[in-house]
């Protein structure tokens, strides 16, 4: 059994420690994802904490499939859930790109840092022209790392469509960030 078998377990049996884990090891993916989702860091929150309740509830009817996208599934069905009962009204402002920074942990050092804040900026002002399904397929592969089959299952579409527009969605983000920095285009420099 894995550590996170393990854990999930100890939370089905009603370790409130064990859930204290669980929640602080995967809430900053869920809020990352609730906020590429949503694009308001107050929504990604509340969102966040619907699908730690939706978790915390469905724990007895967990299957034992992998925990991850499950855990995903839940959150990105909650995102999908508040933009529905939003669809009356506008969002109040689009995502800045600065607001990028709020996700960043501590790590390398000032200039390295802000080289890579700049990028991943870059890259998420690009994103955010997307379509939405190129936008949420890069979400889920390159961002959150699930496989191709785990984000078939997840969007309920055949593996060879989720591949066939992830590549497309790739080549709409390279061009998009080319088109706001055409520099990298000449120095081939990594996202």
């Amino acid at each position: 059994m894995t550590d996170l078998t393990v854990l999930v377990d100890r939370c089905r049996d009603g370790d409130q420690l064990a859930w204290e884990g669980l929640v602080r090891r995967f809430q900053g993916r869920v809020y990352s994802l609730a906020f590429h989702y949503l694009r308001d860091a107050d929504e990604a929150r509340d969102a966040s904490q619907e699908t730690f309740i939706r978790v915390y509830n469905g724990l007895e009817r967990y299957s034992g499939e992998t925990f991850v996208p499950w855990l995903l599934r839940i959150a990105r069905n909650c995102c999908l859930d508040r933009l529905r009962r939003k669809s009356a009204r506008p969002p109040a402002s689009d995502l800045q790109a600065d607001q990028a920074d709020e996700l960043q942990a501590p790590g390398p050092g000032p200039e390295e840092s802000l080289i890579r804040d700049a990028r991943q900026a870059m890259v998420y002002r690009a994103m955010a022209g997307m379509s939405e399904r190129g936008r949420e397929i890069i979400l889920l592969k390159e961002i959150q790392g699930l496989t191709f089959p785990q984000i078939a299952e997840m969007l309920e579409q055949p593996v060879g469509t989720v591949k066939s527009r992830s590549n497309r969605a790739r080549l709409e983000l390279a061009k998009r960030v080319l088109a706001l920095e055409p520099s990298y285009g000449a120095n081939r420099g990594t996202l």
